[in-house]
């Protein structure tokens, strides 16, 4: 039923349950887990113009690079003899549209998703991307709760 899962990821502690969940589905599923990391873009246009440097904007890609790496090796430390193709993609943008586009692209069958843990308010504010995500997402779209402790 999914051959291509996107797992999403920002890196954080709460990403680590959607790991495991993305893994679990692909392990059963025989299917493929795409990483993606999103640099959001409006952390960049924040910064001064003369503050973009390609060195600047190397550090932000290293930094995601880092990100998707070390889903890589979680999945591996889940289980060393997972045989299932993981593949990394960091994009910049705004982290919705580019989960979107990437899913869209991608021929993604499902997203696995960590739930932000945000205070509602904030959630019903700003919106949240695992918010938006499912709003707006033409698959399916698996929500892992975090636990706070």
């Amino acid at each position: 039923m999914y051959k291509k899962i996107l797992l999403p990821t920002d890196g954080s502690k709460n990403s680590y349950k959607a790991i495991k969940h993305a893994y679990e589905i692909a392990k059963d599923e025989d299917a493929e887990i795409l990483v993606l990391n999103v640099v959001d873009s409006k952390h960049l246009t924040s910064l001064p113009e003369d503050a973009l440097t390609d060195e600047a904007l190397s550090v932000f890609e290293k930094q995601s690079e880092v990100v998707t790496e070390r889903v890589v090796k979680q999945i591996e430390e889940i289980d060393s003899d997972f045989a299932t193709k993981v593949s990394t993609l960091s994009v910049e943008g705004n982290p919705v549209e580019a989960i979107l586009k990437v899913s869209d692209k991608k021929n993604i069958d499902l997203i696995v998703i960590a739930s932000s843990g945000k205070h509602m308010l904030d959630r019903f504010l700003l919106g949240s991307v695992t918010e938006k995500t499912i709003r707006y997402s033409k698959v399916p779209v698996l929500v892992i709760p975090t636990t706070k402790k």
